[in-house]
């Protein structure tokens, strides 16, 4: 194969007509009866016709006549992440968290629209995404194009679904409430972020999303954890986009990969793994080590709505203050003391004025938390500024059966030696739940790449020093920080943190923005 220029491609084949017959622009050059040279125009869908011919090595025409916009220039796995996207109707992209995959989609997308193959995209993925990963992706990667996010009452939703949006994102139980106006509401492709959610095909959630799809619909599923927890949980993901390539029915793709040991235990058979290969195709994935152009270390936010109780205290601590900030002089001290409360309360435990521990309702944290973790390929450390919400966090990992181990103010300096030495060097911990300051210097954590901040830490120093124990020499990964938020005062501190404003300076200025 030869590619004469950004309009044509020059093929070597035995059997011309193969092409001539199914392109009818194809040109035969030359034919001496073994091998023909065949001319064809180099476009999406003649390029996706010779990849359906089974001829090896068709390049998408993306990388000839795409220009890439947006705000950063894309590597070259995101290219070829792109370029395999737009010539596969139904596919996965499995690549790593943290490897720019949202924006590989975007110019896809953006590509196929240009080339009016598709006119509409929906966005599937979680509620803590949906604005800090994709509206503000679709803004730095397609600003030209109309985007908007379907949350909020069912009639909103299906007021933005009409409009002429050409990407809409939905959350995923969002999709349920107005699946008949996504219906009529012309998306020929649908792209879901996080697509474990949709591995179990006896939800309604998959029901509904199956329902959904049509002959013409293109489907990419992104997941960087496929069938992490068992093999068996490649079926509802292969059953939507390869249906021929898994049995019709589940309990025969489970006999395929799992061996019945007792009536109630299940193991992985010696092949599952390329049985779940084989369902799970096409597809694409890259890992962090496989991306040598990425940075040594991204920063991802994701937005976390405050549950309704949390919501409701958080309003009524912040017009609490608002009235004492107007009767008296804040200063520093109580300044920091008011915004703790904040935080604390953002976080799902707040010290009384009596010194016991409230509780409040901290699920969607607790959740968004355990999507990252699921998405990371390797070990997780989870800052949690204040220690009362450190066993909250803890016990709820392990309960979702994620081994974790706590380090805090009150463990031992023994103790942490061995939980360090265990976490570095032993298979049997996934997860370190760390308050800051008791982790934040000369302790090296590098069998991590992925670190959550449950919470803002409120110095500068503590967040590069804690950033620091998986950023340093004998990392073999490229890392990942993932801010949560879901409160004015945690999106105004993380803001700080990373533009590495001293926030103890500016606690008085920071305060009375909190209560404006």
């Amino acid at each position: 194969m030869e590619i004469i220029d950004n309009r044509a491609l020059l093929l070597k084949v035995r059997d011309p007509s193969r092409i001539t017959s199914v392109i009818p622009k194809s040109k035969v050059l030359e034919d001496d009866g073994d091998v023909a040279k065949v001319l064809v125009n180099w476009d999406l869908e003649e390029a996706i016709v010779l990849r359906n011919l089974r001829i090896k090595d068709v390049p998408s025409p993306i990388n000839a006549n795409y220009k890439w916009p947006g705000l950063f220039k894309p590597f070259e796995h995101q290219k070829t992440t792109s370029s395999f996207l737009t010539m596969h109707k139904r596919g996965f992209c499995f690549n790593e968290q943290g490897t720019g995959k949202t924006a590989s989609v975007i110019w896809a997308a953006d590509y196929l629209l240009s080339k009016r193959i598709i006119k509409r995209i929906l966005v599937i993925c979680p509620l803590s995404i949906m604005d800090s990963a994709w509206r503000n992706d679709l803004f730095r990667f397609a600003m030209h194009r109309k985007v908007d996010v379907a949350y909020g009452k069912p009639e909103k939703r299906r007021e933005i679904i009409a409009s002429d949006a050409e990407f809409v994102v939905i959350n995923y139980d969002g999709v349920e409430i107005v699946q008949d106006a996504i219906a009529k509401g012309g998306f020929d492709l649908i792209v879901v972020d996080e697509a474990n959610a949709y591995k179990n095909p006896s939800t309604k959630r998959w029901k509904v999303l199956n329902n959904l799809l049509k002959a013409n619909t293109w489907l990419w599923l992104l997941t960087g954890t496929p069938a992490s927890q068992s093999p068996t949980d490649a079926y509802g993901l292969a059953k939507l986009v390869n249906p021929e390539g898994v049995p019709r029915f589940s309990g025969a793709f489970r006999d395929q990969v799992m061996y019945k040991v007792t009536q109630f235990k299940w193991v992985p058979k010696v092949n599952a793994e390329e049985v779940v290969h084989r369902a799970l195709q096409p597809a694409i994935r890259f890992t962090k080590e496989q991306c040598l152009d990425l940075p040594e270390m991204t920063y991802v936010t994701r937005d976390v709505p405050l549950t309704p109780q949390q919501e409701k205290y958080y309003e009524l601590l912040r017009k609490r203050l608002i009235v004492q900030a107007a009767g008296e002089e804040i200063t520093t001290v109580n300044a920091a003391a008011n915004l703790n409360k904040l935080l604390q309360l953002s976080g799902g435990a707040v010290y009384s004025d009596t010194g016991e521990v409230v509780q409040f309702d901290a699920s969607n944290r607790l959740a968004v938390l355990r999507e990252v973790i699921e998405e990371s390929s390797h070990k997780v450390l989870v800052f949690v500024p204040y220690r009362h919400a450190i066993e909250v966090v803890a016990e709820d990992l392990r309960k979702h059966g994620y081994p974790t181990a706590v380090i805090h103010g009150g463990v031992s300096a023994g103790k942490r030696s061995e939980i360090f030495e265990r976490f570095q060097t032993k298979d049997d911990l996934r997860v370190l739940v760390i308050q800051p300051q008791a982790a934040s210097h000369g302790v090296t954590l590098h069998a991590a790449n992925t670190i959550v901040y449950w919470s803002p830490v409120m110095s500068v120093e503590t967040y590069l020093q804690c950033n620091a124990r998986v950023h340093r020499a004998g990392q073999k990964n490229p890392s990942v920080v993932v801010h949560l938020q879901g409160s004015g005062v945690e999106k105004r501190m993380y803001t700080m943190l990373e533009n590495k404003v001293d926030i103890h300076n500016r606690i008085i200025d920071l305060y009375g923005e909190i209560l404006r």
